[in-house]
């Protein structure tokens, strides 16, 4: 069992009982607010009145963001036994005529992802406009997916409803608009 995909039955109870030790002690779960975290720690209190915040009583999540890098390549490099994502094979051929060969063989496109592929300017430009967009959209929403949609559902906020739909629609049309429109030939 330990090698293979927990079903929904298993983890999502797991994450509900998370949650609510998380709610009981009074802490909310996100990855983007550790970011500000690690610039407070990195002294950028200094430069904006913004990330000049109490430090220790968030320190707590940076030992989940540690988990989740140490849990992520624990899982992907040593509890598997396929090292290739489980999608459907109409996705893959889609992938394959779009350039990507690695499609349903990887957990990241090495197409995109590869230490080779920073060579294309094309791919750096791309890398770099993304995390721009992803940054200043967890900003400007509040937050990031997993923050929103974990811990601001589960503790039923509004505006985490509403950047959740925000998040989807965005997934969609990058999916079925932008994604061909960048790598269709």
């Amino acid at each position: 069992m330990i090698y293979e995909p927990w079903p929904w039955y298993v983890s999502g109870p797991l994450i509900v009982l998370v949650m609510a030790i998380l709610l009981l002690m009074g802490k909310r779960f996100g990855m983007s607010s550790n970011l500000e975290t690690m610039c407070t720690i990195g002294g950028a209190g200094k430069i904006s009145d913004y990330f000049k915040t109490n430090v220790k009583s968030k320190s707590w999540s940076l030992l989940v963001v540690l988990g989740v890098v140490f849990g992520g390549y624990l899982g992907s490099n040593v509890l598997t036994n396929n090292k290739g994502v489980a999608i459907s094979e109409m996705t893959i051929s889609m992938l394959n005529d779009l350039g990507f060969s690695s499609a349903g063989k990887a957990y990241l496109p090495s197409e995109l992802f590869s230490t080779s592929s920073l060579s294309d300017p094309f791919t750096v430009l791309l890398l770099l406009v993304a995390g721009f967009l992803v940054g200043f959209g967890a900003r400007y929403a509040g937050g990031c997916t997993s923050g929103h949609a974990i811990s601001g559902l589960s503790s039923l906020q509004l505006p985490s409803l509403i950047a959740v739909i925000g998040f989807f629609a965005g997934g969609l049309l990058m999916v079925h608009f932008f994604f061909p429109l960048l790598f269709g030939s």
